[in-house]
């Protein structure tokens, strides 16, 4: 434990101070004595800074002295403590208690209000904590779901189309399928193609708030969420969960997704016939100046898994339940049926 005066001392000192007496010691080989006399410095700074090997020194005090506000430390704290337990909106600054404390009798400054009402918030545990959403996923765990809009040329005309996006959290492995527009028959659609792909649902969906879902954001999480899409949820046993909204990175992956795909397949723009030929996907190797696609050493097994070159199965969804189906019942019928 330093000396309180020692300990002031080297506090004070800046970085470029610390480096040079560093420099000059073990670079230039000055001995403590020569160095205290050029930097006018005590021996004491000089030898702590060359023992420690440190490069940046902070003086805290132990104990803070309060001078001023000791005496209305307690009417401080009641003031404190009744602006803390008033809503969020009818709260007031700390400016402006500092002035209510004023008109009581305070003389003292701001800054002595400041650091006590810091401390006292610390203490009492009534500060900002800060979250985090975590980026790790059970096997089955989650899936992401997002939108684009990417602009193509079919049969010739210029058409703006909608592009659903799913990605699932663990494997990362993403599907993609195109739609004239954004409606709930899109998401329903969409939904269907992708799990009967993966051969299974995830108990966990993460979306944004899109209109097709969302019809009234409450604070935090809560959402009140369309009818038909409940419903869809329900059918395929899934729990929705939408972001907060401008925070795309609660559902980065998809999200980068997004630019990955653009990037790759709708640049250049797109030109095909139909809408069946675009979600076929052969057009993709017989772009101009490209030969076909270079066949991948891996292939799809029944679990939605995916088989390397040294055999050994690596999960990317679990078959978490078979979606439940109605013989003659088809996707346009699901809302109105559930």
């Amino acid at each position: 434990m330093l000396p309180r005066e020692l300990g002031a001392e080297i506090g004070m000192l800046v970085v470029e101070t610390i480096a040079k007496i560093r420099r000059a010691h073990f670079v230039q080989g000055k001995p403590i004595k020569q160095i205290c006399r050029e930097l006018k410095l005590s021996r004491k700074v000089v030898r702590k800074v060359l023992r420690s090997e440190e490069t940046a020194f902070e003086y805290k005090r132990s104990v803070q002295p309060h001078p001023k506000l000791g005496a209305w430390r307690e009417e401080f704290e009641r003031l404190l403590a009744a602006n803390a337990a008033r809503s969020s909106r009818d709260r007031v600054t700390l400016m402006r208690i500092f002035e209510d404390l004023r008109g009581l009798g305070y003389t003292g400054g701001y800054d002595a209000v400041r650091r006590y009402a810091a401390a006292w918030r610390r203490e009492a545990g009534t500060g900002t904590v800060a979250a985090f959403v975590p980026l790790s996923f059970d096997p089955g765990e989650a899936y992401q779901f997002d939108g684009s809009h990417e602009i193509v040329l079919i049969d010739g005309v210029t058409v703006t189309i909608k592009v659903a996006h799913m990605r699932l959290c663990h494997s990362r492995m993403p599907f993609v399928r195109a739609y004239p527009r954004e409606t709930q028959e899109m998401v329903f659609d969409a939904h269907d193609r992708a799990f009967a792909f993966y051969k299974g649902a995830c108990t966990r969906g993460i979306y944004d708030n899109m209109k097709t879902a969302v019809d009234a954001i409450f604070v935090g999480k809560e959402r009140a969420y369309n009818r038909r899409f409940q419903q869809m949820c329900s059918h395929y046993l899934v729990d929705p969960v939408a972001c907060t909204p401008a925070s795309g990175w609660e559902k980065g992956q998809v999200e980068n997704q997004v630019g990955t795909i653009r990037e790759r397949l709708f640049s250049p723009r797109v030109r095909v016939r139909s809408m069946e030929d675009l979600n076929d996907g052969s057009w993709i190797s017989a772009r101009p100046g490209e030969g076909p696609a270079p066949p991948r050493d891996c292939r799809q097994d029944d679990l939605g898994g995916v088989r390397g070159r040294e055999g050994e199965p690596r999960a990317i969804s679990r078959p978490l339940r078979w979606i439940p189906r109605h013989p003659g019942l088809g996707l346009q019928d699901l809302p109105r049926a559930l």
